[in-house]
């Protein structure tokens, strides 16, 4: 499709952009800028072309649409913070990212049967969801965009735009506290990435040591969801988690030992500590 050919290519223009501004703020604003063009070219092909069938709509609005409109929502927002966040004073710095991670977070929870339908990868709302047929029967209390144009949006798109949106700022937060944290000079690029670990073992047995550590209290300081935590440890290790929220629903109906992996990892670290006494 044509459409989705110009948003792969926005990708490439972000991309350039990043590499020839010096600052977050000049970043922002050519993003914004380049976002919202192409968004003005997307709405207008629509509305004289219109599309073929339900699924090309869905696929539009689900995918096609969403490259510009999360990367719109991200860049604006890192411009208010950027624009209002304190230049003395680093308690007061420190503050002001706590209060945006809050709002972040906030954001997650008021939204969550959303957020875990968009991660689990289920279709069977998507026509309720992403056409624009049932724009008037979904109403959406808890976003910015109270008015949506019935030409152009659908019940949710918007809401995946800035789930996708604030899942990216959140990892922008925490950069930023980190670089506050430990006197860095704020320069734009961010720190060389880390070589990642192999994972050896399956994705079940990843879920279920995401959520032990999960309800043992990892992230709960920064009142971090779930996908927060998994998407920080997708940082560290080298795989990508599938089906969480379903996966972690199977263990839970597992008829033997629902813990089996962690009783693994025990019975390991107990006969090393065996050998090591002998």
């Amino acid at each position: 499709m044509k459409l989705h050919l110009l948003a792969q290519n926005l990708e490439k223009q972000l991309l350039e952009i990043e590499e020839n501004s010096e600052t977050i703020m000049q970043r922002s604003k050519h993003s914004i800028i380049v976002c919202t063009k192409l968004l003005g070219q997307f709405k207008k092909e629509i509305i004289n072309k219109g599309f073929a069938s339900i699924s090309d709509e869905i696929y539009f609005f689900k995918h096609t649409k969403q490259i510009p409109l999360r990367h719109l929502i991200y860049f604006s927002e890192i411009r208010s913070f950027e624009i209002q966040f304190p230049k003395t004073d680093k308690e007061s710095q420190r503050k002001f990212i706590r209060r945006k991670m809050q709002k972040v977070n906030r954001f997650f929870s008021y939204n969550l049967d959303f957020t875990q339908y968009a991660d689990s990868k289920h279709t069977h709302f998507d026509k309720e969801y992403y056409t624009r047929e049932y724009l008037g029967s979904y109403i959406i209390a808890t976003s910015k965009f109270y008015f949506q144009d019935p030409e152009f949006c659908t019940p949710r798109d918007m809401l995946l735009g800035k789930y996708r949106a604030y899942d990216s700022l959140a990892t922008y937060l925490d950069e930023k506290k980190f670089k506050i944290r430990n006197g860095l000079n704020g320069k734009l690029k961010s720190i060389k990435p880390i070589e990642k670990i192999h994972w050896p073992f399956s994705n079940t047995e990843y879920v279920e040591l995401l959520y032990a550590l999960y309800v043992k209290g990892l992230g709960k300081q920064d009142n971090q969801s779930i996908i927060q935590i998994s998407r920080k440890l997708q940082q560290l290790f080298d795989l990508e988690p599938k089906d969480i929220y379903k996966t972690y629903h199977d263990i839970k109906n597992r008829k033997n030992s629902r813990t089996l992996f962690l009783d693994e990892l025990s019975t390991s670290l107990l006969i090393e500590m065996d050998k090591s006494e002998e």
